[in-house]
């Protein structure tokens, strides 16, 4: 399945619709980016459970700013609407396809049951 561009006005509720989303914070003039999204988009075709999504942080700087997206490649992996995974860089098909596996398996409740106590 491939990776779905993301736009800021489709962000909350793609986040909040699906289970698991992997975003890929990129460029056009960004050579490790361009090398990552095709480890990205193969990844993406393995795990059909996973949205993955792309955001151009030049066409969606409020994305960017908002996540202060300082260096790219940057993945950003949310479950349930919880950010469970946030680095910078490139990373080979084998660490992407671990972590996609580690993201399905993560039990977020735990940190669910803690936001939800701290809004009281």
């Amino acid at each position: 399945m491939p990776s779905k561009i993301l736009t800021s006005s489709e962000f909350e509720s793609l986040i909040n619709e699906n289970e698991l989303v992997f975003i890929d914070f990129w460029a056009e003039w960004c050579a490790p980016c361009k090398q990552f999204s095709k480890v990205y988009e193969q990844v993406a075709d393995q795990f059909p459970g996973i949205i993955f999504a792309k955001v151009n942080i030049e066409e969606q700087q409020e994305l960017a700013d908002f996540f202060e997206i300082r260096s790219i490649p940057h993945l950003m992996v949310f479950k349930e609407g919880i950010v469970i995974y946030s680095d910078a860089g490139s990373m080979p098909e084998s660490t992407l396809k671990e972590l996609a596996q580690q993201a399905l398996d993560a039990d977020v409740s735990e940190i669910r049951a803690q936001l939800e106590q701290d809004k009281e």
